[in-house]
C-alpha cells in the first residue's frame, strides 16, 4: 500500500509541476503581449505610426493574446 501511494504522489507532483510550468509560460507570454501593446500605444502617441498602423498592430496583439 505504501509503495502504491508513493508512486501516486510522484505522478501527482509531476502533473502539478507541468500545470504550474504551463501557467508560468502563459503568464510570461501575456506579459510580453502587454509590453507590445504598451509599445504600440507609445509609438502612436509619439507620432511614429499612423492611426491605421496602430489599429492593425493592436488587432494583431489582441488576436495573439491568450486571454483576450
Amino acid at each position: 500500500m505504501f509503495a502504491l501511494t508513493g508512486c501516486s504522489s510522484k505522478g501527482g507532483s509531476a502533473g502539478l509541476g507541468a500545470l504550474g510550468g504551463a501557467a508560468i509560460g502563459a503568464g510570461s507570454y501575456e506579459y510580453h503581449m502587454k509590453r507590445q501593446e504598451d509599445r504600440v500605444e507609445q509609438d502612436f502617441k509619439d507620432g511614429k505610426i499612423t492611426q491605421s498602423e496602430y489599429d492593425i498592430r493592436k488587432d494583431q496583439i489582441e488576436r495573439d493574446s491568450v486571454f483576450r
